[in-house]
């Protein structure tokens, strides 16, 4: 265990930030496997509406501190161009 106040508040610190990380990078991927879902069933209204909860979810996480930008923009244009097919 730690040997000195500070040590010990800033582990507390380590271990809150690393849950809240953890709930927030869940949701990014929940929010995620949505949109392939929807994908995969073929609709492209449903495809694009989770697509636009994902993105502002994955922006979310980019305003938390917990994704970079070009992270968040790379998984945003990953889901992006899988829904781009079903447009026609």
């Amino acid at each position: 265990m730690t040997n000195h106040k500070s040590a010990l508040k800033a582990h507390k610190q380590s271990v809150v930030r690393a849950a809240r990380n953890f709930s927030v990078r869940s949701r990014v991927k929940t929010f995620s496997n949505k949109v392939i879902a929807a994908v995969n069933s073929g609709s492209f209204e449903s495809s694009v509406q989770s697509l636009r909860v994902a993105e502002s979810e994955i922006m979310k996480s980019v305003t938390k501190g917990v994704l970079k930008l070009n992270t968040a923009a790379r998984k945003v244009s990953k889901l992006a161009k899988k829904v781009k097919p079903l447009r026609s």
